[in-house]
C-alpha cells in the first residue's frame, strides 16, 4: 500500500475512445497495490491489464502484446529482471519500467544498462508514473493514454490481435520516423505493400507521393524505363519522355515489391542509383537528384538467391538495414474472426447485400483452413461467399465451398509466373534433349542467363539427355 501516492488531480483527462488508448501491464505480487495502480492508471485513461506474478505476465504477453510494462523489482518466483530478460528476449522494443525500494535502486540501475526502460523508486507519486507511462510510450511509437487520432490513423489499414503482428508494428513505427531503409520479408498474401504503405504514413514523408512497383511482374525491357525513366526516342516506342516511378517518388517513398525477381543487370543499376543518389533515365545525358526512401520486399530466401548468383551481395545489405518480418495467416489464427468480419462488411456495401455475419460453424472453417494465400486468399474467400450467399448469414457450406474452390485454384501472380516458366524451361530442355545452348538460343536468352533460370528452378539439363 506504500508504494503509490494518490492525488487528488489528473494531469491528463481521457474522454477519447478506449481502443485507441495506450495499453499498460501491470505485474505486482501486492495485490493492493495492484488494485491501487489499476484505478489511478484507468482514472487516466490507460487500457490496464494486471497480472499477480512474472509468471502471469507471460502469459498475458503471449496472448496480447501491451504497449507498455510496469513491474515491481522483488517478487517471489521470477522477479522483475527476470521478467524483463524473457519479454526483452522476443521483444526488444517493448520498454519496461521497474518498480523498486531504496534497497534495490542498484540492481534498478544496472538493469537500466541492460535495456529497461527506467525505474521508480517507491513511494512514488501518481504524477511521475504517468510522467514515465507517458515517456516509455512516445518513445515506443505508442499513442497516449487519450489515444491521438494522426498516430492511431497510420496503421489503419493492418487490423490485428496478434503479439507478433503488434511487435512487427512496433518496429515498423519506430522505424517511420527515420529515413532508414527497411526490408520485408513474408509470404505472398501478407500484406507486405500495406505494411509499407503505414510506414509511409507514419514518417515524415507522408505528405508526399509513395509509389509501388511489382518487379516480378514487368519484363525486363520495360523495368528499367519504369523505374528509372527515358527520353524520347530511346528505344522502339519511346514516343515521349517518361521520369519514371523513382522521380514520381521524389521525396517520398518507393516500394519495390518482389526485389528478389529483379534481374541482375538492373541489381546494378539500382544499386548505383542508391549509393549517389542520382540517376540518368535511358537514353539520356542528364543525372537527376533523387530523395527517395525506399522500402522493398519479396517472398523469396534472398540469401539462398545470392549463393545461386541470382541476387547480389552488396544490394542485399544496402537494403536489408531494417529487416521485418510479416508472419502467414496461420500464426495469427485469432486474428481471422477479425480480418472476415471485416471484409464481409466492405463485401457486403459492395455487392449492396445485408449479410450481417457468419455461422458459427462457417467461422470455425475459416479459423482451421490452411491459408497458403494467406490474407488476401481469405479476402477471396469472403468475397466469393458474399457474392454467392443468398441469406444475411452465411453459412458454413457456402465457406466450405469457397475455400475448396480457392485451394484449388488460388495462386498469386509470383506462384503461376514460376509455374510457367518451371514448365517452359522443362518444355525447352525435352525438345532439345538437354542441350542448353539451343535451348537458350529457342528461348532468344543468352547462355549465362538461361543457365541463372535453370538454377533458380534446380533443374539439371543432364537429366533430360538421350542415354
Amino acid at each position: 500500500m506504500s508504494g503509490l501516492r494518490l492525488q487528488t488531480e489528473s494531469p491528463r483527462t481521457s474522454g477519447l475512445d478506449a481502443a485507441a488508448r495506450t495499453s499498460v501491464l501491470v505485474v505486482d505480487d501486492d495485490p493492493d497495490l495492484l488494485r491501487l495502480m489499476q484505478i489511478r492508471l484507468d482514472s487516466a485513461g490507460y487500457r490496464v491489464t494486471t497480472a499477480e506474478s512474472a509468471e502471469r505476465a507471460l502469459g498475458v504477453i503471449s496472448v496480447t502484446r501491451p504497449q507498455v510494462v510496469v513491474t515491481d523489482l522483488r517478487m517471489g518466483g521470477m522477479d522483475g529482471i527476470a521478467l524483463f530478460e524473457a519479454i526483452h528476449a522476443h521483444d526488444p522494443t517493448l520498454p519496461v519500467i521497474l518498480l523498486t525500494a531504496h534497497g534495490t535502486i542498484p540492481d534498478a540501475v544496472a538493469a537500466v544498462k541492460r535495456g529497461v526502460f527506467g525505474y521508480l523508486t517507491k513511494p512514488f507519486d501518481a504524477k511521475a508514473l504517468l510522467t514515465e507511462i507517458e515517456r516509455a510510450a512516445t518513445l515506443s511509437g505508442s499513442t497516449g493514454p487519450g489515444g491521438e487520432g494522426e498516430d492511431a490513423s497510420w496503421r489503419a489499414e493492418i487490423m490485428t490481435r496478434n503479439p507478433v503482428m503488434e511487435d512487427v508494428l512496433a518496429k515498423a513505427r519506430l522505424v517511420a520516423d527515420s529515413d532508414a531503409v527497411v526490408f520485408i520479408n513474408g509470404e505472398s498474401g501478407t500484406g507486405k505493400e500495406l505494411l509499407a504503405r503505414a510506414i509511409h504514413m507514419a514518417s515524415a514523408r507522408r505528405e508526399q507521393p509513395f509509389v509501388a512497383i511489382n518487379c516480378g511482374a514487368i519484363p525486363e525491357q520495360l523495368l528499367e524505363s519504369e523505374l528509372f525513366g527515358h527520353v524520347r526516342g530511346s528505344f522502339t516506342g519511346a514516343v515521349r519522355d517518361h521520369k519514371g516511378l523513382f522521380l514520381t517518388a521524389n521525396r517520398g517513398t518507393l516500394f519495390l515489391d518482389e526485389i528478389g525477381d529483379m534481374p541482375v543487370s538492373l541489381q546494378v543499376k539500382l544499386l548505383r542509383v542508391l549509393q549517389e543518389k542520382k540517376l540518368r533515365p535511358v537514353g539520356s545525358t542528364d543525372a537527376y537528384d533523387v530523395d527517395v526512401r525506399i522500402i522493398s520486399a519479396t517472398h523469396r530466401d534472398l540469401e539462398a538467391e545470392m549463393a545461386a548468383g541470382n541476387f547480389r551481395e552488396d544490394l542485399y545489405y544496402r537494403l536489408n538495414v531494417v529487416a521485418l518480418q510479416l508472419p502467414p495467416l496461420t500464426e495469427r489464427r485469432e486474428d481471422i474472426p477479425l480480418l472476415a468480419n471485416h471484409f464481409l462488411k466492405l463485401l457486403g456495401q459492395k455487392y449492396r447485400k445485408s449479410v450481417t455475419g457468419f455461422a458459427p460453424e462457417a467461422l470455425e472453417l475459416l479459423v482451421a483452413a490452411s491459408w497458403p494465400g494467406n490474407v488476401r486468399q481469405l479476402y477471396n474467400v469472403v468475397e466469393q461467399s458474399v457474392a454467392l450467399c443468398t441469406t444475411p448469414l452465411i453459412p458454413g457450406s457456402w465457406v466450405q465451398q469457397a475455400i475448396q474452390s480457392q485451394q484449388a485454384e488460388f495462386a498469386s501472380f509470383e506462384d503461376a509466373r514460376r509455374g510457367f516458366e518451371r514448365d517452359y524451361l522443362t518444355q525447352l530442355l525435352k525438345i532439345t534433349e538437354g542441350n542448353v545452348t539451343q535451348a537458350a538460343r529457342l528461348a532468344k536468352r543468352n547462355r549465362t542467363e538461361f543457365y541463372k533460370l535453370l538454377q533458380r528452378h534446380q533443374l539439371d539439363p543432364k537429366l533430360f539427355k538421350s542415354r
